[in-house]
């Protein structure tokens, strides 16, 4: 029956939605439970899988648009926006995984080349999964959420550079021609970006606007467009991933990026699926017992190792520890990228399949346990916070305020800019509160402060921050946001630290604001309901008939 393509890919495809949503009540990405199923219909399993022509097609297919979107979704304003800290913390990051990870790699009997596969696949971080669980959490937006966006984009370019520098070697049949291949790979590699930039300026964005009347033309034309570049960057010697990446940032600077990459998405995610599947069926368990403790060294290595290299770099360019701590949980695993680069090493033939099982394996474990990292980071933090002091300056200069030196009291500190933030600040200010502002997202402190009053990047649930802060000169802390959990977290932490003033608080619901009252807080602000009394009494005041005087 499963000779027949059809049926198989059929079958493929319900295995790994029941498999997805297993996945989801675990808590867990996609990319684990699709591994799981290649490796259930592959050769260790029930042999579905046999056709390989078909799935390994789509594979390619779908790696081909993850490096188009990656490219597509390349914002080199996230990485100025957060500073140097991004630069800095992703290089230094992948510099001391690929060292680090290469000499255990040679401690545990591995061969020179293989070591630097294996070393570098430890060392990129999944920007897929992150940004998912980040977005999940809200806090994509906060300082460590951006500072760890930022870093991913610099494992995302650095990982582009690796695969040139590999194809080249790969095609390199001795030391000197090396060399030649080496040079000619820049001097092909620098046409083509001259091409790419000529394209993005002067051909591109008149095309792309003429074919955005029709938004299906205009996505049938970016995927033409992904597979055309994957092609040329396959002739020219870059490898397909390299050339589909090129080919996203040559309109990532267009109006129209954000409209092609929200619509190739979920094409770009149902092809991958393929790729984990194939991945999975290719897992040779004849081996991967072999290897399994070595897997699990490694995996501990990226787990420990990783998050404590971020904390050591951003505490020591400035940031809390708590800051460092968030961030560096992020890179906690190895991404779909380590499994492209172990299988580019397998088709240019400096790996054998049991290294690729072994990065696989490495993978299965991190992305597993780092998503549940992730999700409890603020658990995490309250256990192991008081220990990683060293991770810290004694004056975490880059998130303290200058507000925090000025004298005098502080009429209202307020928590959140959000849009009824914003709108409370104004009104505030233009009846003469002395104001302090605190926010988790650095860009909206930005432009608040241009606004002439102070603002600074805080986060409520931070309890340490929260202790930072002038509260012995704060007549009201009003907290704008309406998650009960936050507005909890802050009015434990003002309780713990003694403050001695008034505090505010914001509820969705009557019953929230009763809650929150009896809690502890002397105001509850209800924006919706006070919003719509107030409007009510202004429509019964318009409503009512003018009183007629009685005759004379």
């Amino acid at each position: 029956m499963f000779d027949n393509v059809f049926y198989q890919i059929g079958a493929v495809l319900g295995l790994a939605a029941a498999g997805g949503a297993l996945a989801l009540l675990l808590r867990q990405p996609l990319i684990v439970a699709f591994i799981a199923v290649g490796i259930l219909l592959g050769p260790s399993g029930f042999s579905v899988v046999v056709q390989r022509d078909e799935i390994e097609l789509f594979a390619r297919l779908g790696i081909t648009l993850l490096l188009f979107v990656v490219g597509l979704k390349l914002d080199v304003h996230i990485i100025r926006t957060v500073g140097p800290v991004a630069l800095l913390t992703g290089l230094g990051q992948v510099v001391f995984t690929s060292v680090v990870g290469y000499l255990i790699a040679l401690a545990l009997g591995m061969n020179s080349v293989t070591a630097v596969y294996v070393a570098v696949a430890l060392t990129f971080s999944s920007t897929i999964i992150i940004v998912k669980l980040l977005s999940d959490k809200r806090e994509v937006d906060s300082l460590h959420g951006r500072i760890a966006v930022g870093f991913l984009i610099v494992q995302d370019i650095v990982v582009v550079l690796v695969m040139i520098g590999l194809t080249a070697v790969g095609q390199a049949a001795d030391g000197a021609s090396l060399g030649r291949e080496a040079v000619l790979i820049v001097v092909k590699g620098v046409l083509m970006l001259l091409t790419v930039v000529m394209l993005t300026r002067y051909v591109l964005p008149h095309v792309l606007h003429r074919l955005a009347r029709s938004a299906e033309l205009l996505v049938l034309f970016a995927i033409a467009w992904a597979i055309t570049g994957a092609s040329i960057g396959d002739v020219l010697g870059f490898s397909k991933e390299v050339g589909a990446f090129l080919a996203g940032v040559s309109i990532a600077s267009t109006a129209y990026r954000e409209l092609v990459a929200a619509r190739l998405v979920s094409l770009r995610d149902f092809l991958l699926l393929f790729f984990f599947i194939e991945l999975g069926a290719n897992l040779d368990f004849s081996t991967i017992g072999e290897q399994t403790g070595a897997a699990v060294v490694f995996s501990l290595f990226v787990l420990i190792g990783n998050p404590l290299i971020v904390m050591a770099i951003m505490g020591f360019m400035g940031y809390r520890k708590r800051t460092g701590f968030l961030a560096g949980l992020t890179v906690a695993q190895i991404s779909e990228f380590s499994l492209i680069l172990a299988a580019l090493g397998l088709s240019l033939g400096h790996l054998e399949k049991s290294t690729v099982g072994l990065v696989t394996l490495v993978g299965l474990i991190t992305i597993s346990a780092s998503t549940y990292m992730i999700l409890y980071s603020h658990a995490l933090y309250a256990r192991f916070g008081p220990y990683i002091d060293a991770f810290e300056r004694r004056i975490p200069h880059r998130e303290v305020t200058e507000s925090n030196e000025q004298g005098g009291d502080i009429h209202v500190l307020l928590v959140g800019l959000g849009r009824f933030g914003s709108t409370l600040a104004g009104m505030l200010r233009a009846r003469g509160c002395r104001l302090l502002a605190i926010d988790f997202d650095p860009t909206t402190v930005k432009r608040h402060e241009g606004e002439g009053y102070p603002a600074q990047y805080g986060d409520a649930e931070d309890s340490e921050f929260i202790a930072s802060l002038p509260l012995d000169r704060v007549k009201w802390v009003v907290g704008t946001f309406r998650d009960q959990s936050l507005s909890r977290a802050l009015l434990q932490a003002l309780y713990q630290f003694g403050y001695p003033g008034r505090l505010a608080l914001s509820a969705s619901t009557s019953r929230e604001a009763d809650a929150l009252r009896e809690a502890g807080a002397d105001l509850v602000l209800v924006p919706y309901i006070d919003a719509a009394k107030e409007a009510a009494d202004m429509l019964v005041r318009e409503c009512r008939p003018a009183r007629v005087s009685p005759s004379t």
